[in-house]
Parts: C-alpha cells; sequence; structure tokens
C-alpha cells in the first residue's frame, strides 16, 4: 500500500523550498555595459533560477517518491533525450582508468571558452543514464535548437560503463582524486572553459567533498548536486529500517554492485594475494546483499588505493565518506537538489551549516532522481528538474564573474599533475571511441 499512498494528495499545490543564512554578497555577476556587481547567492538564484520557486505537480500516476523511483529505474526511456559521446581514456598515476565521455561529438565550432559541464553520474551508471541525458540533451544542443550551446564531459567510475579496471582499486563515495585528476585533464584541454559541476547521487557526495576540499582553489566554478546521499550512516540506517527500503532498494543497489564487480573479478584477483583480490573473491559470493553488506565486505577495503583505506567496517567509511559534515567549507556557488519522499535519501542537510555559498532546496515531491511531471501525450511524463538545473548552469556558465587562481598543471614523467599532488596525475591513453548514450549496460538496473 505504501507505493499507492498519497494518489491523491499529489494533486495538491507543491513548493519548492531553499534556504541560505546569510544574505552577504560573495559573487560578481555580470550587468549591462560590461559592468559588474556584487550579489549574494540567494539574491541570484531568486533572479536566474525562477523554475525552483515554481510548482512541481508530479504526474497522478507517479504520485509518490516509490513511483517515481521505480519508474526512474524501470521506465523505457531509450526514445528521449538521445546523446552521442565521443569516449577518452585517461590513464592514472596509481594504474587506474577512467573513462570521459565529450559531447557533442563535433565540437569544433564550439568557442573555447565556452562552459562545460562537468558530470559525475550515480551509484553503478554511466553517461547513459536517462537522469544524465535528460540534462545534457538540451545543454548541449545548439543555442539555434533551443540549447545552451555547452560542452559537456561525463567521467564514468572505474569499471563502470565499460571502463576497464587496470589497478586494484574500484571507486566509492569518499574518492575524490579521481574527480580531481580528471579534472587536472578537462582545465589543462580547455584552459579558457569554465567548468560547472553536475552530480546525481553517489557522484554528487564525491563532488560535494571535492569542491568542500579544494575550498578557494577549485576547479569548478560552481556545482549543482542532485539526490546527495549527505549523512550516509543516517540515511543506510533509515533505509533498511522498512521492508521496501531493504528488500528492494538496499538488495537492489547491492545486487547491482555485485554484479558490476563480477565483470571485473579477474582484473581484480590478478595477484590472490592481495587484500582486494581476497575481499572481491568473497563478495562476488554474496547472494543478494544490502548494500552495507556490499560495502563491509568490499568497498570499505577497495574504495581508494591510499590512506585512509581500508577502513575497519562499513560503518567507519560511512562516517568517513559523508559530505553534509563538509558543506561549511565550500567556496562556489553551490546549488543541492533533494526530494522530501525520495525512499534512499531520508536525511537532508537543509542549513548547509550556515554556508552562504550553498542553496539547498527540497521539492515535497520527487522521489530519487525521478522528478518526473506529465508530458504531452497519454501516459507520457517528462522531469520538472531539467529546468531548473539548466537555468543554473545558464546562469553560472554565462553570469559569474570569476577571478579564482587554480594551482598550477605540469608534467612529470609523462603524467598531467598540480603543483603540491605530485603523488597523483594522468594521461590520455590510446582506446577511445563512440558511446550511444541510450545503450545501457546488461544485467543492471539502470536510475541508481
Amino acid at each position: 500500500m505504501s507505493l499507492f499512498s498519497g494518489l491523491w494528495s499529489a494533486s495538491r499545490t507543491t513548493t519548492v523550498q531553499f534556504r541560505a543564512k546569510s544574505g552577504k554578497k560573495i559573487i560578481a555577476v555580470k550587468e549591462r555595459q560590461n559592468n559588474s556587481e556584487r550579489v549574494s547567492l540567494c539574491d541570484f538564484v531568486e533572479r536566474r533560477c525562477p523554475s525552483l520557486h515554481s510548482q512541481f505537480h508530479p504526474a497522478w500516476w507517479l504520485s509518490n517518491g516509490h513511483l517515481q523511483t521505480l519508474y526512474c529505474v524501470l521506465g523505457d526511456f531509450s526514445k528521449r533525450d538521445k546523446v552521442v559521446y565521443k569516449r577518452t581514456y585517461i590513464r592514472l598515476r596509481d594504474g587506474g582508468t577512467l573513462g570521459l565521455d565529450f559531447t557533442p561529438v563535433d565540437g569544433g565550432d564550439i568557442k573555447p571558452d565556452t562552459p562545460i559541464i562537468v558530470v559525475m553520474h550515480g551509484l553503478t551508471g554511466g553517461s547513459y543514464e536517462s537522469y544524465v541525458r535528460a540534462i545534457l540533451a538540451p545543454a548541449c544542443s545548439p543555442v539555434q535548437q533551443g540549447g545552451l550551446g555547452y560542452r559537456a564531459i561525463v567521467i564514468n567510475f572505474r569499471g563502470c560503463a565499460g571502463v576497464p579496471i587496470t589497478s586494484p582499486q574500484l571507486y566509492s563515495a569518499g574518492h575524490t582524486d579521481d574527480l580531481r585528476q580528471a579534472l587536472f585533464y578537462i582545465s589543462h584541454r580547455y584552459p579558457k572553459a569554465p567548468l560547472l559541476g553536475l552530480s546525481f547521487s553517489l557522484g554528487a557526495n564525491v563532488m560535494t567533498r571535492y569542491v568542500a576540499e579544494e575550498g578557494e582553489y577549485c576547479r569548478l566554478s560552481s556545482a549543482c548536486v542532485l539526490a546527495c546521499p549527505w549523512n550516509l550512516t543516517a540515511n543506510t540506517d533509515k533505509l533498511v529500517s522498512t521492508y521496501i527500503g531493504r528488500h528492494v532498494y538496499s538488495k537492489g543497489m547491492g545486487r547491482n554492485l555485485v554484479n558490476l564487480l563480477k565483470r571485473h573479478v579477474t582484473s581484480l584477483t590478478r595477484d590472490p594475494e592481495h587484500d582486494v583480490a581476497k575481499a572481491a573473491a568473497l563478495t562476488v559470493e554474496l547472494d543478494r546483499p544490502t548494500i552495507e553488506l556490499f560495502d563491509e565486505s568490499f568497498t570499505r577495503i577497495a574504495g581508494g588505493s591510499t590512506p585512509p583505506w581500508p577502513f575497519a567496517s562499513a560503518h567507519d567509511y560511512y562516517e568517513y565518506a559523508s559530505s553534509h559534515k563538509v558543506l561549511e567549507n565550500v567556496r562556489v556557488p553551490f546549488l543541492a537538489i533533494n526530494s522530501a519522499d525520495d525512499p534512499v535519501v531520508q536525511d537532508v542537510p537543509m542549513d548547509a551549516n550556515g554556508n552562504e555559498w550553498v542553496v539547498m532546496v527540497l521539492t515535497p515531491y520527487g522521489g530519487h532522481l525521478g522528478w518526473f511531471e506529465a508530458d504531452e501525450g497519454w501516459g507520457q511524463v517528462r522531469r520538472w528538474i531539467t529546468k531548473p538545473v539548466l537555468e543554473w548552469l545558464r546562469a553560472t556558465g554565462e553570469d559569474l564573474v570569476s577571478a579564482r587562481e587554480y594551482r598550477g598543471l605540469c608534467e612529470i614523467d609523462g603524467f598531467l599533475t598540480e603543483t603540491g599532488s605530485e603523488n597523483l596525475g594522468c594521461k590520455e591513453i590510446d582506446g577511445g571511441h563512440l558511446v550511444i548514450g541510450t545503450e545501457a549496460q546488461n544485467g543492471m538496473l539502470a536510475g541508481l
């Protein structure tokens, strides 16, 4: 019955709630005649992102968080928001590999200073996810066709979306160095372009932590995070406290992770004496584990390759990786959107630790990465979230005046690295190819 609760109540007027504690004028925005003025982030959002204050009415047949979330997973989006990418592989200094998917493929006419959307996907997804394409399809369409005319680059995690595993490590909610190294490459390749962060679910947690860790030196001019899991301990506990949370969502995510691990178990167990190899061999034998059990068996050991990894327990990993407690360190315009009826993320830090750089938005409905409203045609839906995110991307990509200084990039032993982070580095390797964005991965539940 919980799946259909709220069927009638969802028709009432809904509002979007956001909170910014301070009215301090912290950002410079472009005005007429090449002048600029300083405004608060709250005022900036009110002027340039009006859709955040509009009413969101979920489709009547997707009237609560469970239905919205399940439709995100089970719905057919193969004919909507088609995106084609050109993949570039980069090898990291630790031997790992990331897959960077660029769109539009033929970007030769795009100006060097055109904003670039840097995307991080959810738990076991990739650039093919419908929630990614729902925003990138219009964002990367030409201006003449009603789009923003931007470039986008999706960073596919190690092992996701066809990216090979080439070192004894997967990825996790708390490992930010892969994003950091990908941004070395992107910044070097497009030095004049502002980089706009956009991330979903687990990727949102990674991006939040990265932005907070970098502070004033963040290579992203802004960040927008959707359905971030924030307090991993609290949200995991709440998720497994209900039958549907434990047996549908948590085990669904756990199954996805095991299936992903099975694809790469040969690569991860080349050295059978390695701790990651031992953990992988045990974990692939788990039968429909919860996500917590998967993290206890594998992620706490293989989610990173340098201290503080490995962790003594999944709980210790959750405590370290949670992003809610680092919000106070964010120093770029930062927009976070969650849904109040999200069955996966139920604990949202609406006060943002009082940080004036952060705007928190909580919609009454939307589920986990859903936000479906009725579209033209019987039974058709569209994502409400697309419009406010596009407004944010346009505003932060075109209206912000940035005078930030970044740490210098240099090449050491063939790897591009950053001053002060010489233990990290990346280089482009062969193997790039076209990726059709609507082609999901067999055996994986999408939308998570």
